[in-house]
């Protein structure tokens, strides 16, 4: 019985080695590109681990030699999944609080959309908002100024965010109103700005479904409810 149980605490201390080995090799080799990992997890490709950056996903093997970077899709059913954007949802979620919600009264979805109010297609997926609501779909936004967190509309954005009703700020900077500024609160946008590069966005608007899957640009109520009903099945 001893001897089992002392082979077993060789076993289980040759795996924890190994493992740490495997990330010790993981950090060494992104150091070499100037990678800085915030997490690494294992990945659904065997002996290659799925590292989040400030950048996005990278993908790389065990053994730090190997390093791939984009989205990792599941194809294995009749739509495509983009598992890398699995990994972010729990970040999405530690932002609820710094969303401006619109709710759907009968709620059947909820999308995140990255948005910016200097973007046309912006404008016009706010001005079908009660189109949205009515089919079932709840609109939760993050901001995502394209032209920088220090550009005029960056700057009206934090301003919004920072409003005592943000909804209706938000509101007014869609119609063109002029925007009072608030110089600082608790939100930085420039925190959604990263998490939307980490998504993958690269312009707006950008919607993000519940299970991280992004849909980039604008679709009528009618597309995105069929989407979303496609999308659950």
């Amino acid at each position: 019985m001893k001897k089992i149980v002392f082979c077993l605490s060789l076993l289980l201390t040759a795996v924890a080695s190994n493992a740490f080995a495997g990330e010790s090799e993981i950090n060494h080799s992104l150091s070499k590109m100037g990678i800085k990992a915030e997490s690494i997890t294992p990945s659904p490709i065997r002996d290659m681990s799925a590292v989040l950056t400030e950048n996005g996903m990278f993908y790389l093997s065990n053994d730090g030699k190997y390093l791939l970077k984009g989205s990792l899709y599941d194809l294995s059913g009749e739509i495509p999944h983009n598992v890398s954007n699995q990994i972010l949802i729990k970040k999405l979620a530690a932002f609820k609080d710094q969303m401006i919600t619109y709710q759907a009264p009968k709620e059947k979805y909820v999308v995140t959309v990255f948005t910016d109010i200097s973007c046309g297609y912006c404008h016009k997926l706010h001005e079908n908002m009660q189109e949205y609501n009515k089919l079932g779909i709840t609109v939760r936004y993050l901001a995502f100024p394209r032209h920088g967190v220090h550009s005029q509309s960056g700057k009206d954005m934090q301003s919004v965010w920072c409003s005592a009703t943000p909804n209706k700020s938000l509101n007014a900077a869609f119609k063109g109103d002029t925007i009072s500024p608030i110089k600082s609160c608790k939100i930085d946008i420039e925190n959604h700005v990263r998490l939307g590069l980490q998504f993958g966005v690269q312009g707006t608007p950008a919607i993000i479904m519940n299970d991280g899957s992004m849909l980039p640009g604008y679709l009528s109520p009618e597309d995105l409810l069929a989407m979303l009903q496609k999308h659950a099945e």
